[in-house]
This record gives C-alpha cells, sequence and structure tokens, in this order.
C-alpha cells in the first residue's frame, strides 16, 4: 500500500508514533516499517478500562515493536478512576490522559513530532458530529496541524486521513499481519460508537450509498474555506500598534469576518471556550449603545474604550 506522506517523507528523522495494538495503528506502525522509518518511538498507553484484555493489548504491542526493532514507551493509568475524580466523560477523560502521555514522551524524547493513525472513516465521524455540535461546523480533523497538549506544543501528523478503514485491514490481512480487537469498540455507550455503529449505517440505508466520501468532501472543502478566512482575517489589518483591535474597522467588515477577526484575537491571547455565543456577544460590543465590556471564559475581559476592543487581563 502506498501513503502519499509516507512516501515524501525523509525516514531519517525520529518520530513519536501513537499505538494502541489495533488494526488502525498497527497498520501505520508496519506502512512506516515497511517505508524504511528507523527512528520510532512507540508510545501506548493503557487505559486500564478492560482489565487482561488492555495488558495483553500492552504486551502485543511491546513484543511487536520490539521486534521491528523500536523503543516502546508504555503507561498505565486509572481512567475509571481520573472520571470519578475531575466528573468528565470517558472521552474527555481519555483525551486528556493522551495529551498529558503524549507530551511526557515528547518532553522525554526532545521530539515534537507525533504520528496518530486516524483514517477516512474517523474523518466522516468528526466531521458528523460537529455538524451536529454547531459550534465547530463541519470542521474535520487536519492532516498535519499543531495541537498544545499538557502546556507542550506537539506537531501531529495523520498519514492515513484519506484512507479507509477496510483498506487497511485489507492489506494487514494481504501481508499477514496481525492487530487487536478492542470489544468496546462495539458497545454503544460512547458518542463515537454510536456515529460509527448506528448513526453512520443508518444514513447509508437512507441514501442508498456510502456517505462517508461524501463527509470527507465536506471536511476538505471546509478547510479550503477557512483557509480563505483565515487569509481574509490577516488581510483585514485591524490591529492597532498596541495590538488592539480597533472598533471602527472592525465594524465595516461583515458579519462573518468580524467573528473571524475576534476569534482570532482571542485564540492568540490563549482564550478557551469560544464558540457562536461568545462571538456573537463579542460583535455587540463594538455597538457604543451596549455595555464596554462582557466577561470571558478564564476570568479575563473583553473591553471598549476609546475606540479599542482589547482583552484586560485579570489582576
Amino acid at each position: 500500500m502506498k501513503i502519499p506522506w509516507i512516501e515524501q517523507t525523509s525516514k531519517r528523522s525520529k518520530w513519536l508514533i501513537g499505538v494502541s495494538g489495533g488494526l488502525d495503528s498497527m497498520a501505520l506502525l508496519h506502512l512506516l516499517h515497511e517505508a524504511g522509518f528507523k527512528k520510532l518511538v512507540v508510545c501506548h498507553l493503557n487505559h486500564g478500562l478492560r482489565g487482561k484484555e488492555s495488558e495483553t493489548d500492552s504486551r502485543f504491542v511491546k513484543r511487536v515493536s520490539e521486534r521491528l526493532g523500536y523503543e516502546v514507551i508504555a503507561a498505565k493509568i486509572d481512567l475509571q478512576k481520573h472520571m470519578e475524580q475531575n466528573g468528565e466523560s470517558l472521552e474527555t477523560a481519555g483525551r486528556m490522559a493522551r495529551h498529558e502521555f503524549f507530551a511526557n514522551c515528547a518532553r522525554m524524547h526532545r521530539c515534537n513530532r507525533l504520528l496518530l493513525a486516524h483514517h477516512a472513516d474517523d474523518q466522516a465521524e468528526t466531521v458528523l458530529w460537529n455538524l451536529m455540535r454547531g459550534s465547530l461546523g463541519c470542521r474535520g480533523m487536519n492532516m498535519i496541524s499543531n495541537l498544545r497538549m499538557d502546556g507542550k506544543q506537539i506537531a501531529v501528523t495523520r498519514p492515513l486521513l484519506n484512507v479507509r478503514k477496510v483498506e487497511l485491514a485489507d492489506w494487514m490481512r494481504l501481508v499477514r499481519l496481525t492487530w487487536r480487537e478492542d470489544a468496546s469498540n462495539a458497545v454503544n455507550d460512547v458518542v463515537r460508537n454510536r456515529l460509527r455503529n448506528e448513526a453512520i449505517p443508518l444514513l447509508n440505508k437512507i441514501s442508498n450509498r456510502d456517505v462517508t466520501p461524501s463527509l470527507n468532501r465536506i471536511a476538505e472543502l471546509d478547510s479550503n474555506w477557512r483557509e480563505l478566512l483565515d487569509w481574509s482575517t490577516e488581510a483585514a489589518n485591524v490591529l492597532d500598534p498596541q495590538g488592539r483591535l480597533h472598533a471602527k474597522a472592525l465594524l465595516d467588515l461583515p458579519d462573518i469576518l468580524k467573528k473571524a477577526v475576534i476569534s482570532a484575537y482571542l485564540k492568540a491571547r490563549g482564550i478557551v471556550g469560544i464558540n457562536q455565543d461568545l462571538l456573537s456577544r463579542c460583535v455587540n460590543l463594538l455597538d457604543v449603545t451596549q455595555p464596554a465590556s462582557l466577561n470571558l471564559p478564564g476570568g479575563e475581559r473583553l473591553r471598549r474604550r476609546a475606540g479599542r476592543v482589547f482583552v484586560e487581563q485579570k489582576s
């Protein structure tokens, strides 16, 4: 199987790779090995949710990775306990635990490049979920992105993002390679599983076709639209020399650009939890007949003063 990113990328650099033992990550590991990647560091996190099955997964990943000549970093957490202590959902707790683990691996090896095995079917689920949530529109995952994980900036690459899961399974069987099956993926107790096992098959049946390619095309179109919006945001040039937003210049922009500029401004200043409701309230702040400040997530405030809009830091 030929994967463009794998074919075109230097094989001499060090990379971290997240490997669970499942089909997707094992396929990526073997594809990279076949292509000649020498400096992979296999990162495996045992969430401790499936007892002996999880332990068997860990031993499997370690055995295969070491046979291929790769170093393995393995860790185990009690995710259930973490969920109870922090009041988080399974998906949120798992994501935060993985981010912390990958950040620790990056620090340990002084390597901020991470490979993940998300594929086209994962992308379809992501687009559908974001459409349902509304706040992110139809945004999908990017093949290459920079993510902040536990305070560490990580360059994340997903080489398989345009590959279907069935293609990976067919290739693994063809070359007689094995992987571990996670029985919990068939249990519809989390959103991702219900989208994968119920929603997408139902959409396939209703439309009488495979909807995954269409959802992936939506992600690509959305990415192109966001590139144009990012370019327009930068071209708008509404910051004054002190890095504050010029209210009059901002008011002259179309509504979608107003929100895009404000969103980029808030993100650059470390504001999290940005959604459409917050952005609408920020736009209203430009109106001089409205109150001159509003609360932002994290305790900061957005303030309008003397024709400028800026984030007022906590005292």
